[in-house]
């Protein structure tokens, strides 16, 4: 199993910028590496159920967002340092939420959290208005 640390929540205001980081670690499932994992980032607002952001394909790069933080939110990976990233911009006070990283050795890509073996402890993301 992966282990997955995330860090670079924080507080900041409507409108700011933040940038999550996910460093994964950890005996590999059945000797792949991290850049054959799929990648993600979800979230979990208080009451509410844990909901998808963004997703990474380990075939082609291709990446995947909600709807509600498609073209603020950039998801990345540098292979290399087995850390995923999260750029989100603009940010508005409905992005308040615990943020995790999730990853998984057996899918190309997912958005449902159900697919992710592996998940982070979750960085707390505070937007003020």
């Amino acid at each position: 199993q992966v282990q997955l640390v995330e860090s670079g929540g924080g507080l900041v205001q409507a409108g700011g910028s933040l940038r999550l980081s996910c460093v994964a670690s950890g005996r590999t499932f059945s000797g792949r590496t991290f850049s054959t994992y799929a990648m993600g980032w979800f979230r979990q607002a208080p009451g509410k159920e844990r909901e998808f952001v963004a997703a990474d394909s380990w075939i082609g790069g291709t990446t995947y967002y909600a709807d509600s933080v498609k073209g603020r939110f950039t998801i990345s990976r540098d292979n290399a340092k087995n850390t995923l990233y999260l750029q989100m911009n603009s940010l508005k006070p409905e992005d308040t939420a615990v943020y995790y990283c999730a990853a998984d050795g057996s899918v190309v890509h997912s958005t449902i959290p159900t697919d992710f073996g592996s998940w982070g402890q979750g960085t707390q993301v505070t937007v003020s208005s």
